[in-house]
């Protein structure tokens, strides 16, 4: 494959990608918006749903920025929707947690995130909706390799510089 066929590839990736993510979005909001929520604040809390996250946890986790999680979490923790609890590991980086309230604001959007999941998996059937996801999964453990590889090589440049 040539560079250009390359470059080609990457830029329609990424294209189809930002594409989605204002799907998404959209989509997202659509369903949040009867839990009294927006699709970033379902976001911050789905990810604190499992165990809470310092902010920076969530911004990692979600491949957002901290400042935005930061402001997001406040907003939660205002409407109270989420608190914030003691870290054991760290003292000042306050861990975010999902109230009741959250919690039951993330069960009522549960019904039309499943008619849209089963929506999906008509329109690609199960096995090409489980390989879509497995390879967007890919693509951006790739994306995180090659990030991490390329702060590896400046920060061993940084050092080797006189």
């Amino acid at each position: 494959m040539e560079q250009t066929e390359r470059q080609d590839l990457l830029s329609r990736a990424a294209l189809g990608v930002f594409r989605l993510n204002g799907q998404f979005l959209s989509v997202a909001d659509e369903l949040a918006r009867p839990a009294g929520l927006t699709a970033a604040w379902w976001q911050v809390l789905g990810a604190v749903l499992p165990e809470p996250l310092p902010v920076a946890g969530v911004a990692r986790v979600m491949g957002i920025t901290r400042q935005s999680v930061q402001r997001v979490a406040d907003l939660l923790v205002g409407k109270g929707l989420a608190e914030y609890v003691p870290n054991p590991a760290h003292r000042r980086a306050k861990l975010l947690a999902p109230t009741s309230a959250g919690r039951a604001a993330i069960a009522r959007i549960e019904p039309g995130h499943a008619t849209l999941a089963a929506g999906l998996a008509e329109a690609l059937g199960e096995e090409g909706f489980a390989e879509t996801v497995r390879v967007l999964e890919r693509l951006s453990e790739a994306l995180d390799g090659l990030a991490a590889a390329s702060g590896a090589d400046e920060e061993a440049a940084a050092v080797t510089e006189p």
